[in-house]
């Protein structure tokens, strides 16, 4: 097939792209400047000029490729809700343009927060506010002649040391002084590899079912205070709790966050599309990973 790739140059679209070049399919990858636009070509990745505020590029690029994976989004955590509006506008307007066409669309959300306390499995629905509305109207559009699907995301999506909330956390024990975690740190955070990931991104594209929300978890729940101590390890710094009431002076955004118990499973993801996670562990991955911390959320 070839697939019409948003978020290309991200750190989930180039594994996303690298994973369907190496099975057959081609690429037409969205870039926003010309120097991301011969990245992907030296990548064997089309290029397409756009962006997430034009709707036409988008439309444009959906409507040339017999399928759509969506990775896109704007990692500007001061303006979350209007991010998650511009993307809502955005895939609204691809599904429109696409109706009818039984074309896949895949799109990009989250485990955390979709059952916190719980153990979030793909039978839970998303809260239909946020990018849970988006995630909702994508998985509706599948009785609209569209074969869609979402990908949900662990918090930490992470290879090489690097990736998700992981490159924001390393910043701020750097910042802080000390690797810290909330309380006891005995919350839990599903994790996931991003080459696994890609994996995963694929086979939603070749085999998965409309409707379907699929789990890219391979780890259920770290402990956060495993994740404080990796981290204090490898950068040789010490490990604290702070209070609860703390959190968001030390954390920033990140403490809305920080102290939420969020396991998550992939059981039915791996029963279905007989995905299976084999790459570094998130543990691993921060005590030899060569990337540690590298990307940042302002």
């Amino acid at each position: 097939m070839r697939v019409f790739l948003t978020g290309a140059t991200g750190f989930i679209g180039t594994a996303v792209a690298q994973e369907l070049i190496a099975h057959g399919h081609a690429v037409l990858g969205v870039a926003r400047t010309d120097a991301a636009a011969k990245t992907l070509a030296d990548r064997g990745v089309a290029p397409h000029k756009g962006d997430l505020t034009d709707h036409a590029s988008f439309i444009a690029g959906a409507q040339a490729c017999d399928a759509v994976i969506h990775c896109a989004f704007i990692h500007d955590f001061s303006k979350f809700m209007e991010n998650i509006e511009i993307e809502m506008a955005t895939v609204t307007a691809m599904l429109a343009a696409l109706e009818g066409s039984g074309k896949p669309l895949i799109t990009t959300s989250g485990v955390a927060l979709l059952a916190p306390g719980q153990t979030a499995t793909e039978a839970h629905e998303a809260a239909r506010q946020g990018r849970g509305e988006t995630e909702g109207m994508v998985r509706d559009a599948a009785s609209r002649g569209l074969r869609t699907a979402v990908i949900r995301l662990p918090p930490i999506t992470h290879q090489d040391g690097d990736g998700g909330f992981l490159g924001p956390l390393v910043g701020i024990a750097k910042e802080k002084g000390k690797a810290a975690y909330i309380g006891d740190g005995a919350n839990r955070w599903p994790a996931g590899n991003r080459a696994d990931a890609a994996a995963l991104y694929r086979l939603a594209l070749e085999r998965g079912e409309p409707g379907a929300a699929y789990h890219a978890v391979g780890e259920e729940g770290v402990p956060a205070r495993d994740i404080a101590g990796a981290i204090g390890r490898r950068l040789d710094l010490p490990v604290e709790a702070v209070a609860q009431e703390e959190a968001m002076a030390h954390f920033g955004w990140l403490g809305m966050f920080a102290g939420v118990d969020m396991p998550a499973t992939s059981h039915i993801t791996q029963q279905t599309l007989g995905w299976k996670p084999t790459h570094a562990g998130l543990i691993e991955d921060i005590a030899t990973g060569t990337q540690l911390g590298r990307t940042t959320f302002s």
